[in-house]
C-alpha cells in the first residue's frame, strides 16, 4: 500500500471516528427540548456529554487538517465548493461550546432556557452540514481542468447531496437518543429508549436511500457487503434496544455509521473529487496527493501522536462510564 491510499484510508477513519463520537452527543443536543422534562433532566443530559463533547470535536480537525496537508487538491476543490456549509458548521459549534459553559451561569430560567435553544441548533446544524460536505466529496462536483469549481457557491447543494445531509442528521438523532438509554436512569432512560425504537426505522429511510444513490453510481461488490452489514447493524440494534441491552444497541449502531462509511469511501475509491462535468477532471488519489516528503513525515507524526490521543480519549470514556441519574445532580446555585 503506498502512502496517499493509506492516507486515505486514514482521512476516512477520522471521519468514520467524527460521525460516531459527535452523532451521539450531536443528538444529545438535539434531544435537549425534548426528552427533558425539567431543568434537572436538563442538566442529566448534558452531563452526559459534558466531559467528551469538546474531545470528540478534535476528529473534526484531524479529518480537515489531515486532508490539508495529505491531499491539498481535495481539500481546496471540496471545501472552496462547500464554504458556505462549513462557515455554518463552525459557527454552530462555536455557539454550542459557549452555551455549554454559559447556561448555569446565572441562575434564570428564561437565561437557561436561551442557552438551551443554542446547544439545539448548534446541534442540528453541524451533522447537516456534515453531512452535505462528506455527500459531495463522494458525489461529487461540477470540476473543470484545473479542479476549479463549475458554477455558482451552491453547487454543492443538489437533491443527492441534501439527502446525504438529511441521513447523517437522522443518524445523529437516533444515535443520541441511545446513547441517553444507556448513560441515564430512571424515567429519563425509558423515554430515550422508547425514543430511539420509535426514530431507528424512520432515521433508516434517508440513510439507505442515500447509501443506496452512492452504490448505484459508484459501488462495486465489497460496497455492497458493507452496505448490507449497515442495514443488518440497524435491525441489530433495533432488537437489542426492544430487548433493553443499551449497550449492544449502541454498538451496533456504530456498526451502522462503520459500514455506511465504507460505502461512501470505498466507493469512492481511488478518486477523492469526483467531476460531474467531466469525468477527465475528476481529482484521484494520486493527483491529490502532497509530495512523498510530506507524506513521510505525517506518517511519523500520526505514528507517535495518534496513539496518544486515542489512549487518553479512551481513558476520558472509561472514567465517566457510569450512568446519571437526577439524583447526582446538585440544587442549582448562582456563581
Amino acid at each position: 500500500m503506498t502512502l496517499e491510499i493509506a492516507w486515505f484510508v486514514v482521512i476516512a477513519f477520522f471521519w468514520l471516528g467524527y460521525l460516531f463520537l459527535e452523532g451521539f452527543d450531536f443528538g444529545v443536543g438535539m434531544l435537549l427540548p425534548v426528552l427533558a422534562r425539567d431543568n434537572t433532566e436538563r442538566r442529566v443530559m448534558v452531563n452526559t456529554i459534558g466531559p467528551v463533547w469538546d474531545g470528540n470535536e478534535v476528529w473534526l480537525i484531524v479529518a480537515g487538517g489531515a486532508m490539508f496537508a495529505a491531499f491539498p487538491a481535495w481539500y481546496a476543490g471540496l471545501f472552496s465548493a462547500a464554504y458556505l456549509p462549513l462557515l455554518l458548521v463552525l459557527l454552530a459549534l462555536i455557539g454550542r461550546g459557549v452555551a455549554f459553559e454559559y447556561r448555569g451561569k446565572v441562575d434564570s430560567e428564561r437565561w437557561r432556557r436561551n442557552w438551551d435553544r443554542v446547544i439545539m441548533i448548534g446541534s442540528w446544524i453541524p451533522p447537516l452540514g456534515v453531512g452535505l460536505i462528506l455527500a459531495t466529496t463522494v458525489l461529487g462536483l461540477p470540476l473543470d481542468a484545473d479542479g476549479n469549481r463549475v458554477g455558482s457557491a451552491f453547487a454543492a447543494v443538489r437533491w443527492d447531496t441534501l439527502l446525504g445531509a438529511v441521513a447523517i442528521a437522522a443518524f445523529s438523532i437516533t444515535h443520541g437518543a441511545a446513547f441517553l438509554a444507556l448513560k441515564t436512569s430512571g424515567d429519563l432512560r425509558e423515554r430515550a429508549k422508547n425514543l430511539a425504537i420509535k426514530l431507528l426505522p424512520v432515521a433508516m429511510v434517508p440513510m439507505v436511500a442515500f447509501l443506496s444513490v452512492v452504490q448505484w453510481r459508484a459501488g462495486t461488490l465489497w460496497t455492497l457487503l458493507a452496505f448490507g452489514v449497515s442495514a443488518a447493524a440497524a435491525v441489530v440494534a433495533w432488537l437489542r434496544l426492544r430487548a433493553d441491552r443499551d449497550g449492544q444497541a449502541f454498538a451496533a449502531l456504530g456498526v451502522v455509521i462503520a459500514g455506511a462509511a465504507v460505502t461512501m469511501f470505498g466507493s469512492l475509491f481511488p478518486n477523492v473529487l469526483p467531476s460531474t462535468l467531466d469525468a477527465a477532471n475528476t481529482l484521484t488519489i494520486a493527483g491529490a496527493a502532497s509530495s512523498p516528503y510530506t507524506l513521510t513525515v505525517m506518517t511519523w507524526v500520526a505514528v507517535f501522536g495518534a496513539p496518544a490521543v486515542l489512549v487518553y480519549q479512551g481513558w476520558t470514556y472509561w472514567v465517566f462510564r457510569k450512568r446519571i441519574g437526577t439524583q447526582h445532580i446538585p440544587a442549582v446555585h448562582a456563581p
